[in-house]
């Protein structure tokens, strides 16, 4: 019985009720076009270093070659 009355007494209700919001999932054609937008601009990125090393190794080797005459 005091076993009882422990438990009991533990279990007491909290001081302030515990509110938690839901809040509406992201629609599925934002996030595409989140992914799409993302990878575009990575794309491009990688483009843009792949297009200014080359200009680069191509000035070199033509630099490299004019001095070798």
């Amino acid at each position: 019985m005091a076993l009882l009355a422990l438990v009991l007494a533990l279990q007491s209700q909290p001081a302030a009720p515990i509110i938690i919001k839901i809040a509406d999932p992201p629609s599925e054609l934002n996030t595409l076009g989140a992914v799409l937008m993302g990878s575009l601009g990575l794309t491009g990125t990688l483009v843009l270093i792949a297009v200014l090393l080359a200009v680069v190794f191509g000035g070199a080797m033509f630099w490299f070659r004019s001095r070798g005459e």
